[in-house]
Order: structure tokens, then sequence, then C-alpha cells
């Protein structure tokens, strides 16, 4: 009897999150290889012009050309569905061709979107620069505010999309009361959960009906390449978002999609141990005497929530110099051993000022109405030692008189 592979949906969602995250969605070909091969291929040869014609008509299984499937990225695309416990995905370019194909793919001229006010500022910009520019509105609410998600819905209201944790504050939206919300009033709901991933938060299991990836972060976890998903039902992806995709591009290359596959096999161990050190940093500094923005800490006024929806509350956090970006930057330049660098989700530490980089496009008004300080710096902590990262951020803080 042959082993499985890891190729049939019906026996990978049986399997445990870790054993997904190595096996789900495999396929071997005739030769039988235990790594998933490298398809690097733009198009397909048939054996007829019919078949072909059969494949293109939809009538036939297989592949047709790279932009539309390519046996490499449906490994990916198998295996993300089966851990985050969707019917079906779609891998992306990017975390940003993620979001917006997941936006566009929906909306016409004339509906309306509720987003959250803390968001990734590309996130934001799509919000103001290209939904607008089409016609379609949003409300801008405090994601932390429950009551503000009903006031902001009006007739035409087709979406909520937001972030939990949200970049770079770490606000929580909760996921069961607005997407109950939404559920209720006919709105689809799409959830940014890359800074969790479907190891420490699962937003379907609250009731979202697309949840979206930057998989360039967690998911690939060693800052090596450009990637994205969107998972949802068959019936959504198929209807709105397949077509948008083929006929507009925004495809995953097979080599990156292969890294990310690589990268899926160590999420389980990477994203707690990773949470488990960060908590440990966030500790340190708010003994420090700092303010520190982690949903994991007792101080987080929705460490509750936190403990409801999340596993754990994951790597990344911010806290907050108290003179300003001047000593924000300060610190940053000190650092020895952890790096500056605009990225997360990798294996390595970093850390960033948001305000003047990953969140400088939103403008001073924009960045205050989210609730992003000068003096913010968000930090990535990565596999290192804990002790080696808080005796670095100890002699840097020192430098800068904190």
């Amino acid at each position: 009897m042959k082993k499985t592979t890891g190729s049939d949906p019906s026996v990978t969602a049986k399997w445990r999150p870790a054993t997904q995250a190595v096996r789900a969605g495999t396929a071997r070909s005739q030769f039988g290889e235990t790594s998933e091969a490298l398809f690097l291929t733009s198009g397909y040869s048939y054996d007829s012009a019919e078949e072909v014609a059969a494949r293109f008509a939809g009538e036939a299984e297989g592949m047709q050309y790279s932009r539309f499937k390519n046996p490499t990225v449906e490994m990916l695309q198998h295996r993300i569905a089966a851990m985050e416990a969707a019917e079906a995905c779609l891998a992306q370019a990017s975390g940003m061709a993620a979001m917006t194909s997941a936006l566009l793919c929906m909306l016409s001229a004339g509906d309306h979107v509720v987003a959250g006010r803390a968001a990734f500022g590309s996130c934001r910009w799509i919000l103001d620069n290209v939904l607008n520019r089409f016609g379609i509105t949003h409300t801008v609410v405090d994601g932390t505010d429950n009551a503000a998600w009903e006031a902001a819905v009006q007739p035409n209201t087709k979406a909520f999309f937001f972030e939990t944790p949200a970049n770079p504050t770490m606000d929580l939206v909760d996921l069961e009361f607005v997407c109950s919300l939404a559920r209720s009033k006919g709105i689809t709901t799409v959830v940014d959960n890359a800074f969790a991933t479907s190891v420490l938060q699962k937003p379907i299991d609250f009731g979202a009906d697309v949840v979206a990836y930057s998989a360039t972060k967690l998911m690939d976890g060693q800052g090596r390449v450009m990637a994205g998903a969107v998972c949802a039902s068959k019936q959504w992806i198929e209807e709105k978002l397949s077509p948008f995709q083929r006929n507009t591009g925004p495809i995953c290359a097979p080599f990156n999609a292969w890294v990310v596959l690589k990268g899926l096999e160590t999420l389980s161990l990477r994203a707690p141990a990773q949470s488990a050190s960060a908590l440990q940093v966030a500790q340190f500094l708010e003994e420090r005497g700092l303010r520190v923005l982690h949903p994991g800490l007792p101080s987080h006024p929705q460490h509750e929530l936190c403990q409801r929806q999340m596993v754990a509350a994951g790597p990344i956090f911010s806290f907050i110099a108290p003179k300003g970006q001047e000593q924000a930057m300060a610190l940053c330049n000190a650092l020895e051993l952890i790096d500056i660098s605009n990225n997360i989700g990798d294996s390595k530490s970093l850390m960033c000022h948001p305000a003047s980089t990953t969140h400088y496009n939103m403008g001073v008004e924009g960045r205050a109405e989210a609730g992003i300080e000068d003096g913010m710096l968000r930090i990535n902590v990565g596999l290192e030692d804990v002790a080696d990262l808080i005796e670095d951020l100890d002699q840097a803080l020192g430098k800068v008189g904190l």
C-alpha cells in the first residue's frame, strides 16, 4: 500500500498542526522525492490539441500556464489551507499583493469598507489611494472598540478589513464579535493574520471569511523571499479571487513557494519559541520602566482577549522611547546584536522605527490617528539566546539614558 504524501485533503485534515506543517499538500512525482519538487517552468506541453482545449475549457484537470497553476505553488497552497483549516488558498507574489487582491477581487464602485485604524502603512495606503480612486469608500475605526464597528456599518458596507495584532501598535480586534457582526449583516471579513499565523491564531475558527498573509514574514521565517497567501471558502476563491488573480497576475513564483514550503516545516517550532522569548524581552523592558505594547503582558489593556483568541502573543511587539524620535533612533544605533531592519518574522532579531520607515507614508496626522508615536520602536524577537538579546538591549538603553 502506497503511503500518503499529503495530497489528499480528507487525510491531511485529520493531522495535527505540526504534521500538517511538514507534510500537508506534498505531491510526489514519479521519482518519489522526499523533498517537494521545484517546478521552474512557465508553460506545459500536451499530448494533443484536444487535451489542451479541454483544460482551458475547464473540462479536464491539469496544468495550463504557471500564471494559472504550478505544481510547487499548488503544494504550498494546499499546505497553508490545511494549516488554516480553510477550504482553499491561493498564493500571492507578496503580502501586499494578497491584501490588495483580497479587496479588489470583490469590491466595486459604490461599495464601502470599514477598516481598523491601526494597520500596516501600505494597507492604509491602499484604502486612501487605490480604493478611493475607484469609488470605493471607507471608514476607519478604533479596532479595539466593538461598538465602533457596528456604528460604522452603512447599507453599502461590503467588507471589514483589519489586522490583529495590529502593526505596530499591537491593538487586538475581538474576532468573535466582529466576525459575528459581519456575518449578521452579510459583510465579508478580511483578516491580516501575518503577526500570528495559524500556529498562534486561527481567525476562521472565530468566523472570519478571508484570512490574508504576508508569507514573507513568519511563514518563510528567515527573511529570504517575498510571498503572500489568501485563504477562504472554496466558493469565494473560485468565484472572486481566482478570476482576478489569473487575469491580473499577482502570482507567487515557484521558487518562492518552495522556500516558504521549507519554512513552514519549522513554523510550529519557531513561532512558540520566538513568542516565549519576546515575552521575556517585553518583561525586561517593562521592568526597566518603559511603556511596552505587548498583549501577552498583564499590563496590556487587551491581555484577556489575547489569552482568549491567541495561543501566544507572537514574536513582535512595540515599546516607547519617552523622549521621542531622536532617542528612539539613538537606541537603534546603539544596538550591537539586534539588527536595524523593517522586516519581521525573521529568525534573527530586528528593530525599526515605524514613524520613519514602515508607516512614514501615512503622514503625521495618519500616524497620530493610528496611535503610532514618534518614540515607538517595533522589535521582532528571533531565535537567538534571549539572554544575549536582553544584554544587548540593556547596554543600548544605558547609552541613551534609559
